[in-house]
């Protein structure tokens, strides 16, 4: 019986020492949380994914600094930082979405686009990080939003602008227009305002967005400043980024990153679209920017993604050329994958060429072995192309090569290439060139919709939860 006790009191014992010790390690617990330091907290939650107040923050005091340098008034800062959230949140889900679909920007991709950058602002790559620097602007952040802009442009060209198509009856009636229009061969310098509405908007949030946009309206017909209320209130995903859209090939998106340090970029114009030639305007703008002169405000346009308010800046002549220098040129594209990194992907092409150079038709390899889907069955062929036609990297590679010889492989956004130059010649097409350039104008008008259609799509179907 005693032994019964003893051991009794001895369980005892432990359960009394284990709760005291429990509520000692609770203790320290809420002294340690009382005391301890808050790293980071979530801004907003993005399906599986997250924007952090430390990315937000970082974002804001970014854009604030833009502003006050392009001499902007600023907006109240819970709007500014509720743009900026926006924007974040829409970079997450494209982010997401490039993911998912499997496009990766290589690092050999992103050091050819800083020594790009580094180029254009008269510095080689190892003055960029202590130019940046100078800027406030850390070298390895830098580096990483310029995998993100890359990234999000492959997608944009992935998702959007391959499935754009022009017929030549739309070619056609462009030029049976502009032959009408003297002012399609102008250029305008166009600014713009964006209201969206989603594509399941209820009756109540269709009104709410159209007196939200007459009220825009008014306010800059008044004379209040375009670019305040662009970045106050417009919900294109350019409002923050000056409505940069104006020019889509590689090479002027390097400019645009650029922004960070050199004082000839603009980063931040307020909505601004740039200078663009009549045909090369939003389709359901040109009309609208046709019939107004400089510093005047359309009123609110409705289009399926909202309502859209226009001020044209200024208008100047186009030139218009007849006779260009023209390259013929085909080529061997390889993709890098999940089991093929770059240097193997490389070694494969290098292979290819030394074969080519031994005697092997360019044509049958490029036929059984190229990934482009446009040429592959062409035996590469690309036909004559005018400046401009290819990306820059890939310009680059060809414009120092004589007829029939072949490059060294070489990388561009789209994969890996090795080029024959076939011939090259100066040829006055003049009617070719006009419809080539009806076809770009058109591609580049609808662009900008199907972008902002995109873009809302995804964010319509997107769970988006913000945090106070």
């Amino acid at each position: 019986m005693q032994r019964m006790l003893t051991s009794a009191l001895m369980q005892l014992a432990v359960i009394a020492a284990a709760l005291t010790l429990q509520q000692a390690a609770q203790a320290q617990t809420r002294e340690l949380a009382t005391k301890g330091e808050l790293l980071d907290r979530v801004a907003a939650i993005v399906n599986d994914g997250v924007v952090l107040n430390s990315e937000l923050d970082a974002q804001v005091e970014a854009v604030s600094g833009r502003l006050r340098q392009q001499k902007l008034e600023l907006p109240p800062q819970n709007v500014l930082r509720q743009q900026v959230l926006e924007r974040l949140v829409l970079q997450e889900i494209q982010m997401q979405r490039a993911n998912r679909a499997g496009v990766k920007v290589s690092d050999e991709t992103v050091n050819a686009a800083l020594v790009d950058v580094a180029k254009r602002n008269g510095l080689t790559l190892s003055q960029l990080p202590d130019a940046l620097a100078k800027q406030g602007e850390d070298y390895a952040s830098y580096r990483d939003d310029l995998r993100k802009e890359i990234t999000l442009s492959l997608l944009r060209q992935r998702d959007v602008l391959q499935h754009i198509s022009v017929t030549p009856r739309e070619i056609d009636q462009f030029l049976e227009k502009q032959a009408k229009t003297p002012s399609e061969r102008k250029e305008y310098n166009v600014s713009h305002i964006l209201i969206a509405v989603a594509q399941e908007a209820s009756p109540a949030q269709l009104e709410q967005a159209a007196k939200r946009a007459a009220d825009v309206y008014q306010r800059a017909k008044g004379g209040e400043d375009f670019a305040k209320l662009a970045v106050a209130y417009s919900n294109s995903q350019t409002a923050l980024e000056g409505g940069a859209l104006g020019w889509r090939k590689g090479g002027e998106l390097l400019a645009k990153l650029a922004v960070a340090y050199s004082n000839s970029q603009t980063a931040l114009e307020g909505g601004a679209l740039g200078w663009r030639k009549g045909g090369e305007l939003p389709t359901f703008l040109s009309d609208v920017i046709a019939a107004l002169k400089p510093g005047e405000v359309s009123e609110p346009l409705r289009t399926p993604t909202g309502y859209h308010i226009i001020r044209l800046n200024e208008v100047r002549g186009a030139t218009e050329k007849a006779v260009e220098d023209q390259i013929h040129v085909r080529h061997i594209l390889m993709k890098t994958t999940e089991l093929a990194d770059d240097a193997t992907v490389r070694l494969k092409l290098t292979a290819l060429r030394e074969r080519i150079l031994k005697g092997e038709d360019f044509a049958g390899l490029a036929q059984t072995t190229s990934q482009d889907p446009g040429s592959a069955a062409e035996g590469g062929d690309l036909g004559w192309a005018g400046p401009g036609t290819f990306a820059p990297e890939f310009e680059q590679a060809i414009a120092g090569l004589k007829d029939n010889e072949i490059s060294e492989p070489f990388h561009t956004q789209f994969g890996w290439h090795i080029a024959q130059v076939l011939g090259h010649r100066r040829f006055d097409n003049t009617d070719e060139l006009k419809r080539r350039q009806a076809m770009e104008a058109i591609r580049a008008g609808k662009a900008d919709e199907e972008t902002e259609l995109w873009l809302r799509r995804m964010r319509d179907e997107a769970f988006v939860e913000f945090k106070s």
